[in-house]
């Protein structure tokens, strides 16, 4: 499912939450968009601009989040399980108390993400920007590949 900027637009204006699950969305433009509570699983958002976007609660459930930019974007208690992040730019992102359970980060950049809470059991981290300091505060790494490799 692929939208015009126009439907885009609409869709974006419309009261909350929305359900957007396996919509094409690659390389929309989403900056600061409020999509609290957004059932985007499935979803394709590959290369979109998300900074500064509120997808707190918002369910992307296997979505395709790879090199997206979503900085400063907040992911609070978001379900990301499963989610493909590769080379994402989440730097300044709030990941507290997201589900994160077998999410692809390799290369991701998590540089000053908020990471306190996260499910990180299974994810791949490869690669990733992202320091001990921040796993620490993570809820588990259990099975987790850490960025250089070995497992959590």
């Amino acid at each position: 499912m692929e939208f015009t900027r126009q439907q885009l637009y609409d869709l974006l204006n419309r009261p909350s939450p929305l359900w957007l699950s396996r919509a094409d969305l690659s390389d929309a433009y989403l900056d600061g968009a409020i999509l609290t509570g957004a059932n985007l699983s499935r979803a394709i958002l590959q290369g979109a601009s998300l900074v500064a976007a509120d997808l707190t609660q918002a369910n992307l459930l296997s979505a395709n989040l790879s090199k997206a930019t979503a900085t400063w974007a907040s992911f609070y208690g978001a379900t990301l399980q499963g989610a493909n992040l590769h080379q994402a730019d989440l730097s300044g992102a709030n990941l507290e108390n997201a589900n994160l359970f077998e999410a692809n980060l390799y290369g991701a950049n998590l540089e000053d993400a908020n990471l306190v809470g996260a499910d990180l059991r299974s994810a791949k981290m490869q690669n990733a920007k992202v320091t001990d300091d921040q796993l620490a505060q993570a809820a588990s790494l259990e099975g987790a590949t850490l960025p250089d490799g070995s497992t959590g």
